[in-house]
């Protein structure tokens, strides 16, 4: 995992409600046995049509958020299946931070070990940030996990809370290989300890 510490970038806009894990990646797609690969199916039912073309009205395909590497959401976003994959979708296809008012909890808990932030802000804060976006040439926010502030396109500069486990591992990139292999002096003593 990489440590995160501050991001700018492109924001896009995704407000729905209670969008849920098999609609972030459809089952269909969950043959692959690794994590990568997966951004090219992502909102596959909503993002085009039954002959592959992309859906104009789609939010993710307007012009103005190609590239984006954050997400505003509405409530209750990953809510569903309990199914990594979706973390590992927006990742692959680029976002690295989702805010949102509220998420399922075992979207958020994937989310930040897989290095993804996931910001909960109150619903009329997101409302504001979402309204706050050029929907002609696009915007940037920030999000600077160091001071735990999310600085909108309009300027302003929101705090937030998050676990200070998930936070400590995602300023340090550990995930939880790299978390157990920190510990691996008191390992391999308890190992020679158990042989003998």
């Amino acid at each position: 995992m990489k440590p995160f510490t501050k991001l700018t970038g492109r924001v896009c806009v995704l407000d729905r409600p209670d969008v849920d894990t098999d609609q972030i990646i459809p089952k269909q797609f969950l043959k692959r046995i690794g994590r990568t690969g997966y951004g090219e199916f992502l909102f596959n039912d909503w993002r085009y049509d039954e002959d592959g073309s992309p859906r104009a009205g789609f939010e993710l395909n307007r012009p103005e958020f190609a590239g984006a590497k954050v997400l505003l959401a509405g409530r209750n976003f990953g809510c569903g299946s309990s199914r990594e994959h979706a973390a590992w979708a927006l990742m692959d296809w680029g976002i690295q931070v989702v805010i949102a008012p509220s998420f399922g909890d075992i979207f958020r808990t994937n989310g930040g070990n897989n290095g993804m932030v996931v910001i909960a802000l109150p619903d009329d804060e997101v409302k504001r940030m979402m309204e706050s976006v050029d929907l002609d040439s696009g915007s940037e926010m920030s999000v600077d996990l160091e001071r735990k502030v999310v600085i909108a396109p309009d300027g302003r500069e929101l705090p937030f809370e998050i676990d200070e486990t998930t936070r400590h591992n995602l300023l340090n990139g550990l995930d939880d290989i790299a978390l157990t292999l920190s510990h691996e002096a008191d390992i391999t003593a308890f190992e020679a300890r158990r042989a003998s």
